[in-house]
Order: structure tokens, then C-alpha cells, then sequence
């Protein structure tokens, strides 16, 4: 499998790539090099013929307060209630060859090992379709809608239950 731990040497080309694909939703490489730090199990790097073509960042978090974009955390909570995926990313060129499908399968197993029982993410991007697939379903948390808007127009919370098997 292509997808492999994530290291610091890794984080220049995570901000090309992050700059390459999130043209509307920049962050700087202070945020990227702290997931690494708080939680580096949770961050991937997606390589082929030894270039990097995709990442992940997923780290412990409160369910229904998504960290805002381009925001340091501070630190992982010891009391989270998901697992929060902040970004699967992949180039044009990676898609539709079943890494993303990957991605979200470590990302389950690292929930679990994290002792969560589910997942969340803000769906951006004309997402929200894939991580249905994935058994991912829209959620709506009240008083989170103006957060929500500092995604995009079409952002939405999106949750998985690891109890329940994909419907």
C-alpha cells in the first residue's frame, strides 16, 4: 500500500501539495508541522514512483466543533469524542485508483485504535458523495452552520459510526 507514515522531511511538499489543491482554503506550514507533532499516528503520506502524491491529517477531537481552518490546536484533548479527519488530499493524477478508499480504511482502523467509536469531518469540495460511499452520513449540529460557511458554500459535518456497518 502506497500510503505510509508521514515525517517531517514530508512537510514541504504537504504544503505544495496542500496549496496545489486547496487553492481556497490556504494554511500555513506551522499547522501542518503541529498535527505532525501532537499526533503523528495520525498522519499519512500518500506515495508513488517515490513522489508524494496525497496526505491525510487526522487526529482525537470534541465531535461537532471542527478545529477552524488554518488554526493551530494546541493540543489533542485527552477526553475527544471522534476522530476528526481535518484532510485526505490527492492530486488529480491519484484519483480514481482507490487511494482515497485506503485512506478512509486506516483512518477507521486508527480510529478504533485511538478507542473511538466514530469519525467526523467538514465534507468540502464537492465531497460529501465519496464519504457516503464510505458510510459517512450528513449531520447537523446546531449552532455550527456559520462555522461551517468558512469551509465553503457546500460544506457540510459528516459523521461515521464504527458500530454500524456501511448502508
Amino acid at each position: 500500500m502506497p500510503w505510509r507514515p508521514m515525517t517531517s522531511q514530508d512537510l514541504p511538499q504537504v504544503q505544495i501539495l496542500a496549496d496545489t489543491i486547496h487553492v481556497d482554503h490556504p494554511e500555513d506550514l506551522q499547522v501542518f508541522e503541529e498535527r505532525l507533532r501532537l499526533y503523528p499516528q495520525g498522519c499519512l503520506a500518500l506515495e508513488e514512483n517515490g513522489r508524494l502524491i496525497g496526505y491525510a491529517l487526522t487526529h482525537p477531537w470534541h465531535f461537532g466543533t471542527p478545529p477552524a481552518l488554518n488554526a493551530l490546536l494546541g493540543a489533542i484533548p485527552s477526553d475527544a469524542t471522534t476522530y476528526y479527519v481535518h484532510d485526505v488530499a490527492l492530486l488529480p493524477e491519484a484519483r480514481g485508483k482507490g487511494y482515497a478508499t485506503q485512506a478512509g480504511e486506516l483512518l477507521m482502523q486508527n480510529a478504533q485504535d485511538a478507542g473511538l467509536d466514530n469519525l467526523s469531518l467538514v465534507a468540502v469540495n464537492n465531497s460529501q458523495a465519496f464519504w457516503e460511499r464510505l458510510g459517512f452520513r450528513v449531520k447537523d449540529v446546531p449552532g455550527l452552520e456559520a462555522k461551517l460557511l468558512t469551509y465553503g458554500p457546500d460544506a457540510v459535518l459528516m459523521v461515521r459510526n464504527l458500530t454500524q456497518a456501511i448502508s
